[in-house]
């Protein structure tokens, strides 16, 4: 799984982040809506753990992608000393 999310560009997880992790983008964000709801004790239906899982997940997709290529530049850099 890690070596086909190190396989997709940068870019595709930005944007994928941007439209599906923010959408709708009025009256607000879902994700934000649903953090608020889930730090408020009120992320209690179904419906609501889903649309959060569904919203959150580009943006742990993205947080996993940027520490693979952390990692692999830091590796990198290792080999060389």
């Amino acid at each position: 799984m890690l070596k086909y999310i190190d396989s997709v560009p940068l870019s595709f997880f930005v944007i994928f982040s941007l439209f599906l992790g923010l959408a709708p983008f009025v009256p607000e964000p879902h994700l934000v809506e649903k953090i608020r709801m889930l730090l408020n004790g009120e992320l209690e239906k179904t419906i609501d753990i889903f649309d959060l899982l569904m919203h959150a997940t580009p943006w742990v997709l993205l947080v996993v992608k940027l520490a693979l290529m952390f990692n692999s530049k830091k590796s990198a850099t290792d080999s060389d000393h």
